[in-house]
């Protein structure tokens, strides 16, 4: 059997001597696991009101790193575009820089 240790203030502990402790506590043993059931489906939806926050908040963050990663997407597209056009205006920048030289000669 389990062993209950309840702690009682001094001038309580004086008031219960020479009563039956153990039909007291059986009396309201009852009371004692409702008010504990309760307590703990309080806590319980605490706990869940909680973790529905976090829930909440971690969709949002999951939601603005997407966002995030679309637009660094897009811009990797835009950079590659314009790293190709700067390429293409380079070659055509050298050739004519080259055939400027060969003109010279």
């Amino acid at each position: 059997m389990n062993e209950i240790v309840i702690t009682l203030p001094r001038e309580k502990f004086k008031s219960l001597r020479g009563k039956d402790v153990s039909t007291l506590i059986e009396k309201n043993l009852q009371k004692v696991e409702e008010t504990l059931k309760a307590e703990k489906e309080e806590f319980l939806q605490e706990k869940m009101a909680k973790l529905g926050e976090k829930l909440e908040k971690m969709s949002s963050e999951i939601e603005e790193l997407r966002e995030f990663y679309e637009k660094a997407l897009q811009d990797r597209e835009l950079m590659m575009t314009e790293r190709d056009r700067l390429r293409k205006e380079n070659e055509e920048l050298r050739k004519k820089l080259k055939e400027k030289g060969v003109n010279k000669s």
